[in-house]
């Protein structure tokens, strides 16, 4: 059985930090403080932001935030469970994300990382998303980066 994404409810802002939490864990050691999604209130960016969940029978193993910005929309954040990471979900929310970028009549789609987390610019690369820019945000180097969307056929 496939996780269903659905939007997330307040009663998930947990069950979310929990998630995050452990797909980021590794990356403290590597950029010497915890990473911008681990500092979040999820009962906050859930009031907020257009969340999503992959939920796999009443348990959530993939998140996904969108926000608009001046620039368009940007993924916020998109994490998956480390039990589930290598199984294709981080793949479809980012296709979930670009979807909903579509529908909502944008042309692209961006999102940021820390310059550190070299396997999401690898990634992210690979599935046609441009680095546009690098910039510092206090303690944090992040790289932008920004997919065209083609039309749907």
């Amino acid at each position: 059985m496939s996780p269903v994404l659905r939007p997330a409810v307040a009663a998930d802002a947990a069950a979310v930090t929990d998630l995050v939490n452990a797909a980021y864990e590794h990356y403290v050691a590597r950029i010497g403080m915890l990473p911008g999604p681990m500092r979040e209130d999820y009962a906050q960016v859930i009031a907020t932001a257009k969340v999503t969940v992959a939920d796999h029978g009443g348990v959530l193993v993939g998140v996904l935030v969108l926000r608009i910005s001046d620039q368009g929309l940007v993924i916020d954040n998109v994490a998956v469970h480390p039990s589930r990471q290598g199984t294709g979900l981080g793949r479809t929310l980012l296709e979930h994300a670009e979807e909903t970028a579509r529908r909502a009549g944008f042309d692209s789609i961006y999102l940021y990382t820390h310059e550190k987390m070299t396997e999401n610019l690898t990634l992210y690369a690979r599935i046609g998303y441009v680095e546009f820019e690098r910039r510092s945000q206090g303690d944090f180097a992040l790289v932008f980066m920004r997919k065209k969307l083609t039309k749907n056929p």
